[in-house]
């Protein structure tokens, strides 16, 4: 006998989708871009109320004790109600993400976050907001960086061109 399993049944989701990026043709120079490093790693959603802390792929699947750092520095923040999204990154000792190391899962301890979105925060739900006040508030709620959980670094403004050339020489994904 065969049976077809329907694993969105015994799978939390998670309200809150990544924003996917869509591929692009021409960097662009604009004062009103935001730029940042595209980590290579797994996409996740933080999602924290009160003590309970949740980890969430992009396909809705629990992750949660599959990356104990991020859940120990989600629970170090003062704050008790958040989602964050970000890319879960195993860094190399040259600093650069190795996309290897974080899919064999003999480094899960050592996973880490690189948030660069907030989506909720104490209840309110932040994506209706411009991008650049939820960096804000996330830049806000990070300040007392806690091991584990980092805020992804960010240009705005002109210097799209010049990102890409030097993300392209250090073999960065994107």
């Amino acid at each position: 006998l065969r049976y077809k399993v329907n694993r969105s049944q015994n799978m939390p989701k998670s309200p809150y989708a990544p924003c996917i990026p869509t591929r692009g043709i021409k960097v662009p120079s604009h004062s009103d871009w935001i730029h940042e490093v595209k980590q290579d790693g797994f996409r996740l959603i933080v999602q924290r109320d009160g003590e309970r802390v949740r980890l969430f792929t992009r396909n809705g699947y629990d992750w949660t004790s599959r990356y104990p750092l991020i859940v120990e520095a989600a629970r170090r923040i003062r704050t008790k109600q958040f989602v964050l999204d970000g890319e879960a990154v195993l860094l190399g000792v040259d600093g650069i993400s190795d996309f290897d190391g974080l899919y064999s899962g003999k480094h899960n301890h050592e996973i880490q976050l690189y948030a660069f979105d907030i989506l909720a925060l104490e209840g309110d739900d932040l994506r209706k907001l411009p991008l650049h006040l939820r960096k804000t508030n996330l830049a806000r709620l990070l300040a007392r960086r806690a091991d584990g959980i980092h805020l992804a670094p960010f240009e705005q403004g002109e210097i799209g061109p010049d990102l890409y050339l030097a993300a392209c020489d250090m073999m960065l994904e994107g």
